[in-house]
């Protein structure tokens, strides 16, 4: 490595790993030059060059650094700033379900923050509606507010804030129906919090739906004479969101999951606990406690994680064994490509120069969005 604009190492492109020269300016890629090689070299090479690889992109996020998107005011800006220290360089804020005046609340605070990023912080492309179009009886460790979904209202709700992603039920009443609506008004949509049967997911991805929200978690299961919700995605889809934290999805099912879904890619659903010690804090209307590593309602139900995204990287590829290049596509390119974003997620010339530097630990040494260094401490 030399100067802010010029990055040497073993570079991520979406070729494979070159040794070589990755050059940004203006905060976009304007080459990518250097030798192919293996991934056994990559990781057993030369140990003074780091790894490049494309900046992580989360697509889950309620929230970090004691801050809850729900709260208003600057809480995404001091979201953004969390994440960005494990790695995160683009995300999308995700509201809770709640009464319909707090989450037009919440956009009007998390409008300034998807027009302009700070700097500092992750790019936040705009938000996820997680809810409240769900099941009220799959709520998970959302409240209790879930209502009927219109197109009129994810309208209002999408000029007030860029909507990017709903989360919505599609076995309700006139949910099916609006998944084909709201793909023909530009808006990507998903499946979670959910009891809708195999047969009401098949029919949600015909309509248009693209993916499901936390797979496994907030969704009727597989079983060999009802498939579920789950059996769905196993069975039919090509995105799916994962945590892999290790503590709501076992490393077995992650690998069912790996084996069965093309894109299958990696989000935190991450709460202010993250990056915080033990304690309460808020997730929406809830109060939740984080102790020995997780996030909890009083009465035990998992409520998001504290999960960072350098960490899922860690332990995809520690834990579960992938390969680094697979990995990164998981946190980054797939996320990317559901999201329609041609110009994220991978190092190539012309792509925004987002991305992280790593050590052979896959330690974070460097973050760089849109050709902006942000301070690892100080973010």
């Amino acid at each position: 490595m030399t100067d802010a604009q010029h990055i040497e190492g073993y570079i991520l492109t979406p070729a494979g790993f070159v040794r070589g020269v990755l050059e940004h300016s203006e905060g976009r890629i304007t080459a990518v030059r250097g030798e192919p090689v293996a991934e056994y070299e990559v990781r057993h090479g030369a140990p003074s060059l780091p790894l490049v690889l494309p900046g992580f992109i989360d697509v889950h996020v309620h929230g970090g650094g004691g801050h809850d998107t729900m709260e208003g005011g600057q809480a995404a800006e001091q979201i953004a700033r969390l994440h960005v220290r494990h790695g995160t360089t683009a995300l999308l804020a995700t509201t809770m379900t709640a009464p319909l005046e707090e989450i037009q609340s919440a956009l009007v605070a998390l409008a300034p923050q998807c027009r302009e990023r700070a700097p500092g912080s992750a790019r936040v492309l705009g938000v996820h509606l997680e809810g409240p179009y769900i099941n009220p009886g799959k709520l998970g460790a959302q409240p209790d507010f879930a209502k009927k979904a219109s197109l009129d209202e994810v309208r209002a709700l999408d000029a007030i804030a860029p909507i990017r992603l709903i989360t919505l039920a599609p076995e309700l009443p006139g949910n099916l129906e609006l998944v084909e609506q709201l793909r023909a008004a530009g808006f990507q949509v998903q499946i979670g919090h959910s009891l809708g049967s195999y047969e009401d997911g098949v029919a949600a991805l015909q309509r248009g739906a693209g993916g499901f929200t936390h797979l496994f978690n907030a969704m009727t299961g597989l079983h060999h004479r009802e498939p579920g919700m789950v059996g769905a995605a196993l069975a039919h889809a090509r995105y799916a969101e994962i945590i892999p934290d290790l503590l709501h999805v076992h490393p077995g099912a992650i690998r069912v999951a790996l084996r069965s879904i093309p894109c299958l890619f990696c989000v935190t659903d991450s709460t202010a606990a993250a990056g915080m010690p033990d304690g309460e804090y808020s997730l929406g209307r809830h109060r939740v406690t984080k102790c020995m590593g997780g996030v909890r309602l009083p009465d035990g139900t998992l409520a998001g994680s504290t999960l960072t995204m350098d960490q899922a990287l860690r332990n995809l590829v520690l834990q579960l064994g992938l390969e680094i290049a697979e990995a990164s596509l998981r946190v980054s390119t797939h996320a990317a490509d559901y999201l329609g974003l041609e110009d994220r997620g991978r190092l190539a010339a012309g792509a925004w120069a987002d991305f992280v530097v790593m050590d052979r630990d896959l330690q974070l040494q460097r973050v760089v969005v849109e050709g902006e260094e942000c301070d690892l401490a100080n973010a």
